[in-house]
């Protein structure tokens, strides 16, 4: 891989988002940039440290965990195991992303996949990646 380049791809563990490593880990390959998959968690804004649904830290390792078994599951369809770069962090998935394509070659993510018309429309990560991203974003539905 050429030092430096390197591709960023959002994952979630939703469908569009597998789809997206998935397209990522095959430009990476053609081109020779490392991948960086990037997952994020935050508390829900209905959460109360009292009687909520989850402890605080299990809404880290449900995040770790998809971020993990997503990677894992693409790198098993591609035969490439630790060939992709993993990150966690805490806070707003959109900004996470925003952050991360400083540099970057590309920014890839999923769009939310309803179908019909709602399939036609961006989530709200999506489009604001595409909106402010320092580097060309590539959406891919799954």
């Amino acid at each position: 891989m050429t030092e430096g380049r390197r591709i960023v791809v959002g994952v979630d563990g939703s469908d569009s988002s597998r789809a997206a490593l998935r397209w990522a880990a095959g430009q990476g390959a053609l081109s020779g940039a490392a991948v960086h998959a990037i997952g994020s968690w935050e508390y829900p804004a209905f959460y109360s440290w009292e009687g909520g649904p989850m402890p605080p830290d299990d809404f880290e390792k449900a995040a770790a965990k998809s971020l993990e078994d997503t990677v894992e599951a693409v790198e098993d369809e591609r035969g490439a195991r630790d060939s992709i770069e993993r990150e966690l962090r805490h806070g707003d998935a959109a900004q996470i992303l925003i952050d991360a394509s400083d540099g970057a070659e590309l920014l890839v993510v999923g769009s939310r996949g309803h179908g019909s018309f709602y399939g036609a429309v961006l989530g709200s990560v999506s489009q604001r990646v595409a909106q402010h991203a320092t580097c060309p974003v590539v959406i891919i539905r799954a």
